[in-house]
């Protein structure tokens, strides 16, 4: 094993997760509208998604998977329509934030496909998964056995991450800037979708 390799990949994986963006954003967001539990499933979403990226990896890689760079731009370009969207409706609703409770099966969910929904089409993380991740598969002398421990660590630095946010977020200061925190989230959130839109709109078009 490479450790110096693999510790160049666990900081750029910290720095790409803690780096707030549409998941960060919608977490944080979750977690003041409809509680941790809600947002623990929504980042458990992510994470299924970053999963399936890594799959997407791995098979590229392999070369049982070839992906246009056409797709990918089109995938994220959806992707940002719902980020967009996210971020519009957490902007309308988040003066209702105190009741914006569900029933429980619904937030449960709406909340992991939600997660789910966004970190598969998140411009970041599509990006670093097809461009950056296979700089590293020789972290290990087996590319299973890469593919394995790469996915671990980035498993453990997500979570990790999104629970802190998310328990960050139910503390006194939180709760006191509630609405303007969720706004500032939702804000965020949108900005992503806008700046992604054009940039993915752009190489697509021109």
């Amino acid at each position: 094993m490479q450790l110096s390799l693999l510790l160049v990949y666990a900081l750029s994986v910290f720095m790409l997760i803690i780096t707030p963006g549409p998941v960060v954003a919608l977490v944080v967001n979750t977690s003041l509208v409809a509680g941790p539990r809600r947002a623990l499933l929504t980042a458990l979403g992510t994470n299924w998604a970053s999963l399936v990226l890594v799959m997407v990896a791995a098979l590229i890689l392999s070369g049982t998977l070839a992906v246009s760079t056409t797709l990918l731009n089109w995938i994220s370009l959806a992707g940002c329509v719902f980020i967009g969207h996210i971020a519009l409706h957490g902007l309308m609703h988040s003066s209702a934030a105190a009741s914006a409770q569900a029933a429980p099966a619904k937030t449960r969910g709406s909340g992991l496909i939600t997660g789910f929904l966004v970190g598969i089409s998140n411009p970041k993380d599509i990006l670093f998964f097809v461009s950056f991740f296979p700089q590293f598969i020789n972290v290990t002398s087996s590319f299973k056995g890469s593919i394995a421990l790469l996915a671990l660590v980035w498993i453990v630095i997500d979570l990790s991450i999104l629970t802190a946010y998310i328990f960050l977020m139910r503390h006194a200061f939180a709760l006191k800037y509630q609405r303007k925190i969720a706004r500032a989230s939702s804000f965020t959130l949108l900005l992503v979708a806008v700046g992604g839109a054009i940039y993915s709109g752009w190489i697509l078009f021109n």
